[in-house]
């Protein structure tokens, strides 16, 4: 029972340390000449994606480097698949055209580099500092990007912009910066609980690590992007719900697994078989899905947000059939390999070519 409290006590304090620094963070990047867009697609998305930083972190300096990287591996399955799925049933998607056109390339292309950096099984300090100099460049190419765009680009984000004179106690840069402190602080916290209660439900269920790591941990440090998506799809601004969720998935693997292998010391972070066999292809399947998706008509209708939901549910099935070496596993395997990826394969490909004629008519 103990557990089971720090589990939700530590979800507790990622969500409101989360909010806390997205918050602050937002509002300092907007007093400084931030552009909401770049404010969404940076400073937000980073703010959601601190609790994986503060998890993955943690668990390195806890020696759990199964749960480091089931967390950033897990965590973005379930943004693409989960996130998009759920704010597609509420509302359908309206892909904003830089997000095509430039997120979810970079999205690939630093899911592709985890790929090959992982070969070797494991995440050393220099693969660490190589994510943390992209994370750094990335961001100073966005920040470039916004100063030279127009205004009537800024404004297709809609994000809260107090303004200079407009008296609220939020407003004041003091205030903002403890909000950034008391948030960071929260997550800190939260991630020592989180990571404590999930090695202990990994063990009392004789679950490795690893499926924690990717399943509930997942989830649960993936709860401030989950948030964030619904909210902007149920208020109308729904390239914020796809932008948050790309851009969040930048950050999990440039931010979460650089500062890991950064911290991880000589021995760095051990990839265990399974994620290369299994786990880390599905991250990047669900990364390139993205792009037959988001070109049909620029929107993500429905229908794909159920199919998204419906693959999530097998894979977190296949998770617990594979740990609990299930009689079924075989026939998952079996209707996974001729009948799934086939059918997703045959699926992307009609999406997209409806998408290319209709362009050229």
């Amino acid at each position: 029972m103990l557990n089971v409290f720090f589990f939700f006590a530590g979800l507790g304090l990622l969500g409101v340390g989360a909010e806390l620094l997205v918050r602050g963070a937002s509002r300092l990047a907007l007093a400084v000449g931030l552009s909401p867009l770049v404010v969404g697609l940076t400073v937000v998305a980073m703010g959601t994606s601190a609790p994986e930083v503060a998890v993955s972190v943690g668990a390195v300096l806890a020696g759990q480097s199964d749960i480091a990287i089931g967390n950033v591996v897990g965590s973005n399955i379930f943004n693409v698949l989960v996130i998009l799925g759920l704010s597609a049933l509420i509302v359908p998607l309206v892909v904003h055209a830089q997000v095509i056109r430039q997120e979810v390339p970079i999205m690939i292309a630093v899911s592709v580099l985890l790929v090959i950096m992982v070969l070797d099984r494991v995440i050393g300090m220099f693969e660490g500092g190589i994510l943390v100099a992209l994370l750094i460049a990335y961001n100073w190419f966005v920040v470039a990007q916004s100063r030279r765009a127009t205004r009537a680009a800024a404004a297709e984000v809609d994000m809260p912009e107090p303004g200079p004179g407009s008296g609220r106690w939020t407003d004041k840069p003091l205030v903002q910066v403890g909000m950034i402190v008391v948030g960071l602080a929260g997550l800190i916290a939260g991630s020592r609980l989180l990571v404590t209660a999930s090695v202990a439900f990994a063990e009392a269920l004789g679950m490795s690590e690893l499926v924690i790591g990717l399943t509930i941990v997942a989830a649960g440090t993936s709860l401030p992007e989950v948030a964030t998506s619904i909210t902007a799809a149920i208020k109308g601004e729904r390239d914020i719900a796809v932008g948050n969720v790309v851009g969040s998935n930048i950050f999990n693997i440039l931010a979460c697994l650089g500062l890991s292998g950064l911290v991880s010391g000589a021995g760095g972070i051990s990839i265990a078989p399974s994620v290369m066999s299994f786990d880390i292809w599905v991250m990047l399947a669900t990364a390139v899905a993205c792009i037959p998706v988001f070109l049909s008509g620029r929107e993500i209708a429905r229908w794909e947000g159920f199919v998204f939901i419906a693959y999530y549910v097998f894979y977190v099935t296949y998770l617990i059939l594979a740990a609990e070496q299930h009689a079924a596993l075989a026939t998952m395997t079996t209707a996974m390999v001729y009948f799934v990826i086939p059918l997703t394969l045959v699926t992307a490909a009609a999406i997209y070519l409806r998408s290319h004629r209709t362009r050229r008519a």
